[in-house]
C-alpha cells in the first residue's frame, strides 16, 4: 500500500524498523578514549546506549551519557554512521557515534547502576577490550576525528565507498 491508500502516519507505521544506539567519543588532553564496562554485559565500549522511541540519536546520546557518567554535555559533529547487519542474536541496527569534549579524569562520575568501571586507553588499545564490531567503530571515530571529515559511513565496522 502507498500514502494514496491510507493515511500517512499509517503507512510510515507499517515500514519496517531498525534498531539504534547512538555513542560519544571523549578523548584526554593526551589523546586517549574514554571506554566504560557497563554492569549489564561483558563488553567494553564508548559511553552510550539504544535511542528511545520518539529520540533522536544525539539527544540519546546525551542521555546516556547523563546516565553513564553524570554528565551534562552536548554532542558534537556526527563522526560515525555504522549499519549492523542481524545476527543470530539481534536484529539488524544504525549505530551513531558523536564527538565529545575533551574530558579531565575528575569529570567523571560514575553511576555505580550503569558502569562496573572506565578506562582511558591509547586509540591502539582499545581493540583489547571492544569487540571487534566496536574495534573498527571506534577506530574509524577516532581517525574521523582526528581529520575532520564528514561523517564515515561504515557497515559492520567497514568503511564503504
Amino acid at each position: 500500500m502507498t500514502p494514496t491508500t491510507m493515511d500517512t502516519y499509517t503507512w510510515t507505521a507499517a515500514l519496517p524498523r531498525k534498531r539504534m544506539a547512538a555513542g560519544v567519543l571523549f578523548t584526554d588532553q593526551d589523546g586517549r578514549v574514554l571506554l566504560v564496562e557497563p554492569t549489564y554485559k561483558d563488553e567494553w565500549e564508548i559511553p552510550g546506549g539504544g535511542v528511545e522511541l520518539d529520540e533522536s540519536p544525539r539527544a540519546a546520546a546525551a542521555r546516556e551519557v547523563r546516565e553513564e557518567l553524570g554528565l551534562d554535555v552536548e554532542p558534537g559533529r556526527l563522526l560515525v554512521v555504522d549499519y549492523v547487519p542481524p545476527q543470530l542474536d539481534r536484529t539488524e541496527g544504525l549505530m551513531f557515534v558523536f564527538a565529545g569534549p575533551s574530558l579531565y579524569e575528575a569529570d567523571i562520575r560514575l553511576q555505580v547502576e550503569e558502569l562496573r568501571s572506565w578506562a582511558w586507553v591509547l586509540p591502539g588499545e582499545a581493540d583489547e577490550r571492544l569487540t571487534p564490531r566496536m574495534a573498527r567503530r571506534v577506530r574509524a571515530a577516532v581517525g574521523n576525528l582526528q581529520n575532520a571529515l564528514s561523517a564515515v559511513y561504515l557497515e559492520d565496522g567497514h568503511p564503504v565507498g
